[in-house]
């Protein structure tokens, strides 16, 4: 190992004023969760350009990545939130041990999940909420998904070591690659080739495994300081369940908002395919729109994570406090941009008048409500990160869907369409409380000054 590098790094994350490292490592995670986002937001318009149907069939893959996602986080979060504060400790031995637990526990899970739902692939998008006449096109994308399921859940992986370790730039760039080769792949498949929705997953397979090939090579070439080796593996209880219970919160997150995605599928079912079409589109705009403040939370997990290690616990402090006020900027501009044109945006995805009244609505409802987003994800962020496991959980648990799935089926049932487009908004209000109360505590027990 090199010791300089070594050293470089832990002066980088220790040394570096707050405003400069959180900036540095946030533009790298935030460009590349645009360029992801820019990427799902051009594919749900490819498709759209299919009928509304096909259109459809993107929300009912979207449900099914954010398990595949909601898998790779439970061990890329989990394992990285590890590897940095090991690393703050300057233990590199144990970090390179738990971030190869991370990754070939990730492999073989991915795999053996994917070879199981290709067995019941017409029960499958049935489950996610798919109508008679989506399923097929639901089906011919889910199958791509599938082949690629071990690429898709390693790359995340991978990328979330890279950014706990400091590393975002590496990560962007191969996440950035495949989402502009999927956007080509795209153009080139559904509309020269004339493949429809299967070029659309053909594409996605494909940039999936070239993303997974550039991220695997950081790690083989020494570019990190961590290396991924299954002779490194920790392959014990002890350091599995604390991987698992440290990336317990990803996997709540991520699967409560899967299965959000599922139940929103199924009430607006009744409505018709126009229906779960703009509410798909939406989802995809919205998270767009959150991506910024996504992206600045990354920057500042391996800021928390890496700095609790090594015991800074005034930056930790500063650091959620200016990532919270960046955040808060970023979220009001693009909210207020979306929310003018938001009929024009919704129009450019699905020429359908029916779809556009229904999203247009939705997406301004949302996007009023995001202004509170900045301080629940920095809080949920800043537990997860410093090995705080069951508030981390229960954060997550509320924050992705435990209030949102209540309120969608009273308000379903009560409003009709309208309680539909209403309860993610409401939902994403009512979580502040709690978390307020939460992140007083963290920081009321957070040791005064530096040790």
């Amino acid at each position: 190992m090199d010791s300089n590098k070594q050293e470089k790094q832990y002066t980088l994350m220790t040394k570096t004023p707050i405003p400069k490292l959180i900036v540095k490592l946030a533009i790298p995670t935030t460009i590349s969760m645009l360029i992801t986002n820019v990427y799902n937001l051009v594919d749900t318009a490819f498709v759209g350009k299919l009928g509304t149907s096909a259109s459809g069939a993107v929300g009912i893959v979207f449900g099914f990545m954010m398990i595949l996602q909601a898998v790779a986080f439970l061990f890329g979060q989990g394992s990285g939130a590890i590897m940095s504060r090991n690393l703050g400790k300057n233990d590199v031995k144990k970090a390179s041990s738990i971030a190869s637990l991370g990754f070939f526990s990730a492999l073989a899970g991915s795999i053996i999940a994917a070879i199981i739902c290709l067995f019941i692939i017409d029960p499958l998008v049935v489950i996610l909420g798919s109508t008679p006449t989506i399923a097929p096109f639901a089906k011919t994308y889910t199958i791509f998904i599938l082949i690629s399921a071990p690429a898709i859940v390693c790359s995340f992986v991978m990328n979330n070591l890279l950014r706990y370790e400091g590393k975002a730039m590496l990560g962007m760039i191969g996440l950035s690659i495949g989402a502009v080769l999927n956007i080509a792949g795209d153009a080139l498949f559904m509309f020269v080739f004339n493949m429809g929705i299967a070029g659309a997953g053909l594409s996605t397979c494909i940039s999936q495994f070239i993303s997974f090939g550039i991220l695997l090579s950081f790690f083989l070439r020494g570019k990190t300081i961590c290396r991924l080796s299954i002779y490194n593996a920790a392959f014990n209880m002890s350091d599995f369940g604390d991987v698992f219970a440290t990336g317990f919160p990803s996997l709540v997150r991520q699967g409560l908002q899967s299965l959000s995605t599922i139940v929103l599928n199924f009430f607006a079912g009744p409505y018709g395919d126009a229906a779960i079409a703009a509410m798909s589109i939406v989802s995809r705009i919205v998270f767009f729109v959150f991506s910024v403040v996504l992206g600045i939370a990354q920057g500042f997990q391996p800021v928390s994570a890496f700095n609790y290690g090594a015991k800074k616990y005034d930056r930790i402090r500063e650091a959620f406090k200016f990532s919270i006020l960046l955040s808060e900027v970023f979220i009001v501009v693009f909210s207020l941009i979306v929310i003018i044109f938001s009929g024009n945006i919704i129009y450019r995805f699905r020429d359908d008048a029916e779809v556009v009244r229904i999203g247009t609505r939705a997406l301004r409802l949302q996007c009023i409500s995001q202004i509170v987003t900045p301080f629940c994800t920095m809080t949920e962020m800043q537990l997860q990160s410093t090995g705080k496991k069951l508030l981390a959980s229960i954060t997550s648990f509320l924050k992705s869907g435990a209030i949102f799935i209540p309120a969608l089926f009273i308000l379903a049932n009560t409003r009709g369409l309208s309680g539909i487009q209403e309860a993610q908004p409401l939902a994403t209000v009512v979580v502040v409380i709690p978390l307020i109360f939460f992140a007083k505590w963290f920081f009321k027990n957070l040791p005064k000054g530096d040790l």
